[in-house]
């Protein structure tokens, strides 16, 4: 979340913020928030003189007892002021409530370099990389290809479960678990923390990692539990440090996530949902940062370099895009979306990088100090980046990487982790 204090001194420039995001309804939420927050001062600023008047009634009546005086006008006033204030109190803590979930759909500050664009057809192409994919014959999609190789059962997954879902099988599943490590170890070589983090997590420390309209569009919930199923392992490992203070000298701390990632949002309206590139459940290995607030930009480059020399490792084509400001989340200051090419021409997303500043953090409550026994000095700057979604990796080396006969070649880079080097058709039922 923002800053109240951005909110209360520079209220023109967070509307121009969420003008050049050109999502306006977010105007409706700041208003709001304004006019919230200026009442729950006043009844704030009410409290604080009635306790002063309280106390200053507390002091006369016992000066007075003191003195034997008739103080029976100033204990009724006295009796008064606690009902007056319990009134006042319920107010505010229920505008102090409505003012957090305000302030949670404000969005965040943009950064200067984000181009303006109103939606995802305005993103800008910054480079390419990795040898285009050349065919001498008519390629298929990979859902053709994994038919016709007999490695996914998405009838039988669809009558188990329903749509959405698939039995990976064979060597899917071992090509699967070798882009795992593959990315694993690829990212603890470059000093990152492999981390499996529980594949629940509670509201609480969901709101602060993620928009509040997921909940409905995205996350499963766990039926009569505070626990919702995590879409990807970057927010439980971004809430992994919840309400604590970091220390200067371990950041920026880099994090490698594991999990199976789980999302509702199959049938996005006018989305490519062809098999495997949107799927209710997949498995990613995410990379996550805490760091100072002056080292997210360089960090953002960093994780999208990393990122982009898996891809290069495994000879894909791909190209990135830096996001334009109406294709950006709430959470998001800057953003490179990363697609590969696909069997029939176009790109697709396979991973992005996010600087979220200390927007998540502030939601998180996470800060940083500049040493042992010193107090907190601010909030810590957290980003975000897929090293690589097994799906849709998967996908990408099975169109970019089939053969004539059906058949398709693994990267060279994945052969010591799958112990073969071609994807061919097997006698196994």
């Amino acid at each position: 979340m923002l800053d109240i204090k951005i909110i209360r001194e520079r209220p023109d420039f967070v509307r121009q913020n969420i003008k050049k995001r050109q999502h306006h309804e977010y105007l409706e939420y700041l208003d709001e928030m304004i006019k919230s927050d200026e009442k729950w001062r006043k009844l704030l600023s009410e409290v604080n003189v009635l306790r002063a008047e309280r106390n200053k009634i507390s002091l006369e009546i016992a000066k007075m007892k003191k003195e034997k005086k008739d103080a029976s006008k100033l204990l009724r006033e006295a009796e008064e002021i606690p009902e007056r204030l319990k009134k006042i109190e319920e107010e505010t803590k229920q505008l102090e409530e409505k003012n957090r979930l305000l302030l949670l759909k404000i969005p965040n500050i943009i950064h200067d370099k984000v181009p303006i664009g109103k939606d995802e057809s305005e993103n800008v192409e910054i480079r390419r990389g990795g040898r285009e994919a050349k065919f001498n014959f008519q390629p298929k999609n990979h859902m053709e290809l994994l038919q016709g190789l007999g490695l996914v059962d998405e009838e039988r997954a669809a009558k188990v479960s329903g749509h959405g879902f698939f039995y990976l099988k064979k060597d899917l599943v071992l090509l699967d678990l070798a882009i795992q490590r593959f990315a694993l170890e690829f990212l603890n070589k470059r000093g990152f923390i492999i981390i499996e983090p529980p594949f629940m997590i509670k509201r609480k420390p969901y709101e602060g990692v993620v928009d509040l309209t997921d909940f409905e569009n995205v996350m499963y919930k766990i039926e009569n539990e505070d626990l919702y199923l995590i879409a990807t392992s970057e927010h439980a490992v971004g809430a992994m440090f919840m309400d604590e203070v970091m220390d200067k000298k371990d950041l920026p701390m880099k994090l490698g996530g594991i999990s199976p990632c789980f999302r509702k949002e199959v049938g996005a309206h006018g989305k490519y949902t062809k098999g495997l590139f949107r799927m209710h459940q997949f498995n990613k290995i995410e990379q996550f940062v805490f760091c100072l607030p002056e080292q997210s930009e360089k960090m953002l480059e960093e994780i999208e370099k990393n990122a982009e020399e898996l891809y290069q490792a495994l000879g894909l084509h791909y190209r990135v895009l830096e996001l334009c400001s109406g294709d950006l989340s709430i959470l998001k200051n800057r953003s490179y979306d990363t697609e590969v090419w696909m069997a029939d021409g176009k790109f697709r997303e396979i991973g992005s990088a996010t600087n979220c500043t200390d927007y998540q953090a502030r939601r998180l409550n996470i800060k940083y100090k500049e040493g042992e026994g010193k107090p907190a000095a601010g909030f810590v700057h957290t980003l975000n980046n897929t090293a690589l979604a097994t799906s849709r990796t998967m996908l990408a080396i099975l169109e970019q990487f089939q053969q004539k006969d059906g058949s398709v070649k693994i990267p060279k880079a994945l052969v010591p982790y799958t112990g073969f080097d071609v994807l061919k058709k097997s006698d196994k039922k």
